[in-house]
C-alpha cells in the first residue's frame, strides 16, 4: 500500500516514520566530529580537517533531517494533535536533558566555590584572577535575553491570534536581540584578564557561559528556520508546532542565564 493510501486508511492517529538515512548520518558524522576534537585539541595531524568534515556532515544531516519532517507536518499533513504531542514531549524531556548538563556544570562551580582550597589561596575568584564586573556587558545581556524572551512570546501570542505582523515584528525582534547577546559575549571573552586554562575558576567560567553561549547560537537559528517558515506561511494559529518547541527552548536557554548572571558573574564578582 503506498504512503496515500496508508495515510487515509490507518485506524490510528499516529504517524508511522518511513525509513530515513538521516539518523544513521548524523550519528557517524557526530562520532567523527568528536574524534576530530580530540584529535585537533592534541594536535594531531589532520585533526582539524576531520572535526572540520564532521561538523559540516552533522550540519547537513540536521538540515536535511529537518527537512524531511517539515514536510511531514506542513505537506503531508502526518502531524496530527496527537503526533504534535509526542514531538512536544519529545522537546520537553530533551531540555531535561540540557538541564542536566548545566547542573554538572553548576555543581563544579558551587564545589569549588564554597569552599575554596589553599591550592588556589583560599578565596573565590582564586588569587591572581580579577573578576568581570556583572554591571557592565553582563547586566546588558541579561537585559537583551530577557528582553528577547519577552518579545518571542508577544510573536507567539500574536500568531495564535492570527496577527501575521505582530508575530513577524517579535520574532524578528528576538532574532536581532540574539546575535547582539552573542557579539557582546564574544566581546566579553576577548576583554577578560583570564583564560580557561587559568585556575578552575577560568574553567567553570568559560565552561559554563560557553556552553550557554552555545544553546543561544543553537536558539537562534532554532528561532531563525520558524522565521523563515513564518513568511512562507508554515503556520497556522493552530498548528505551529515547531515555532512552539523553539520558544520552549529559547525559555530555557533565558532561565540559564538568570542563574549564571546571579551566580557566575553577581556572586563571584562581589
Amino acid at each position: 500500500m503506498n504512503k496515500i493510501n496508508r495515510t487515509q486508511f490507518q485506524a490510528f492517529p499516529f504517524h508511522l516514520v518511513d525509513p530515513s538515512p538521516w539518523p544513521l548520518l548524523t550519528s557517524f558524522s557526530l562520532l567523527m566530529m568528536a574524534i576530530g576534537a580530540v584529535l585537533y585539541f592534541h594536535g594531531f595531524t589532520n585533526g582539524g580537517e576531520l572535526l572540520t568534515l564532521g561538523f559540516i556532515l552533522t550540519l547537513s544531516g540536521m538540515v536535511l533531517w529537518f527537512r524531511d519532517v517539515i514536510t511531514e507536518g506542513t505537506y503531508l499533513g502526518n502531524h496530527t494533535k496527537e503526533v504534535q504531542t509526542g514531538l512536544t514531549i519529545g522537546v520537553a524531556l530533551f531540555i531535561v536533558s540540557e538541564i542536566f548538563a548545566f547542573l554538572s556544570i553548576f555543581w563544579a562551580f558551587f564545589h569549588s566555590s564554597l569552599a575554596p582550597t589553599i591550592e588556589i589561596g583560599n578565596s573565590w575568584p582564586p588569587l591572581g584572577v580579577e573578576a568581570l564586573d556583572p554591571f557592565a556587558i553582563p547586566l546588558l545581556n541579561t537585559i537583551l535575553l530577557l528582553s528577547s524572551g519577552a518579545f518571542i512570546t508577544y510573536g507567539h501570542h500574536a500568531l495564535i491570534q492570527g496577527d501575521r505582523s505582530g508575530a513577524i515584528l517579535g520574532t524578528s525582534l528576538t532574532i536581532v536581540f540574539a546575535i547582539l547577546f552573542t557579539g557582546l559575549q564574544y566581546y566579553e571573552y576577548c576583554e577578560a584578564g583570564f583564560t580557561i586554562a587559568d585556575s578552575v575558576y577560568g574553567s567553570v567560567f568559560f565552561c559554563s557561559t560557553g556552553l550557554h553561549g552555545l544553546h543561544v547560537i543553537v536558539g537562534t537559528i532554532f528561532i531563525l528556520v520558524g522565521f523563515i517558515r513564518m513568511i512562507n506561511y508554515h503556520f497556522t494559529d493552530s498548528h505551529h508546532q515547531g515555532f512552539e518547541a523553539a520558544i520552549l527552548y529559547w525559555h530555557f536557554v533565558d532561565v540559564v542565564w538568570l542563574f549564571l548572571f546571579i551566580a557566575v558573574y553577581y556572586w563571584s564578582g562581589n
